[in-house]
């Protein structure tokens, strides 16, 4: 029985930190998007990628510091790496999984690009810390070298730091439609998507930067017509007053009251708040529900039985 489309947003609990425990934890994230599939819902992944991009990024510097400019890698590129090689995981993962349940359903990765404005905000002002510390003469001879931005990051040494620019749209969207519509599962946007800036005349290319994964997905989801956007972290349940003797458990949200706790400062910048705004984002524009939940409750939290749901009133 059809029960609709949805974005699901995987977070890093779901794929790990290194490729060994990602090939293992992928497994058992598998078994959650079957189990969601054979439920009747029409799943479209969305993930995230920060500890595997940051490897890679330390990789390719490692590499232009022994061998040569010639041998760094833009941090476009270094995204498109981690797109496809966690979508690999996934894809093998999800494929083998639905083939054991005699599950006819193929599994594609979209490597997939997503268009941000050259003058968002957070180019001006770049904070996402990514790749290997250096001491400050590298970092300053770096920049006069490449053009790119390092800062000191908390007293262990300078980072390159990249922005983090809201997505626009998304550039394979018609294909993710076509595959969608042949009831594939579909992986997409991985890591927010190839950040990259569109011309006049529709020339596209890549920038230093990392978008938001929910950002992403709630993008995603609207243009997709989704019936519903699906965020899935390590709680099980949205919490105000979280890890304080004050916390409580949301069952849902309206619009007003994610405001009203955004306000109060209820949710921390780098964990619960962009999560909570990329569902605003989603149900403000369509009208939808979405939900934030756990990976292992996400078939109960789409059952009404757990996690948070925001909607518009």
């Amino acid at each position: 029985m059809y029960k609709g489309k949805i974005v699901v947003a995987l977070g890093g609990n779901a794929l790990g930190k290194n490729p060994q425990e990602q090939l293992e934890l992928v497994r058992e994230t598998a078994k959650v998007i079957a189990d969601l599939t054979e439920d009747g819902y029409q799943v479209i992944l969305g993930h995230g990628n920060g500890p595997q991009v940051g490897m890679i990024n330390n990789a390719m510097s490692n590499a232009g510091e022994q061998n040569g400019p010639d041998f760094r890698m833009p941090f476009a590129e270094c995204v498109a790496m981690s797109q496809g090689y966690i979508g690999y995981h996934l894809q093998q993962a999800v494929g083998n999984e639905l083939r054991r349940r005699n599950i006819r359903k193929a599994c594609a990765t979209v490597v997939t690009q997503v268009v941000v404005d050259e003058n968002d905000p957070g180019f001006k002002d770049p904070a996402k810390p990514v790749g290997i510390f250096y001491d400050e003469a590298r970092a300053k001879e770096l920049m006069a070298e490449t053009g790119d931005v390092y800062k000191e990051d908390a007293g262990r040494g300078w980072r390159k730091v990249v922005a983090s620019p809201m997505p626009l749209k998304i550039c394979e969207l018609e294909l993710i439609k076509d595959l969608v519509e042949k009831e594939c599962v579909v992986i997409t946007v991985g890591g927010g998507g190839i950040p990259v800036v569109e011309e006049e005349t529709g020339v596209r290319r890549g920038v230093s930067a990392v978008i938001d994964k929910d950002n992403a997905c709630a993008r995603l989801a609207v243009d997709l017509n989704a019936d519903r956007l699906v965020i899935l972290t390590t709680v099980e349940k949205v919490c105000t007053g979280f890890n304080t003797p004050a916390q409580k458990e949301l069952k849902e949200m309206t619009l007003a009251e994610a405001e009203q706790y955004i306000g109060e400062g209820q949710f921390a910048a780098g964990s619960m708040l962009p999560k909570v705004l990329a569902c605003m984002k989603f149900v403000s524009e369509t009208g939808r529900e979405a939900l934030i939940t756990s990976l292992q409750k996400a078939k109960e939290g789409l059952e009404g039985k757990t996690g948070t749901v925001i909607r518009g009133k």
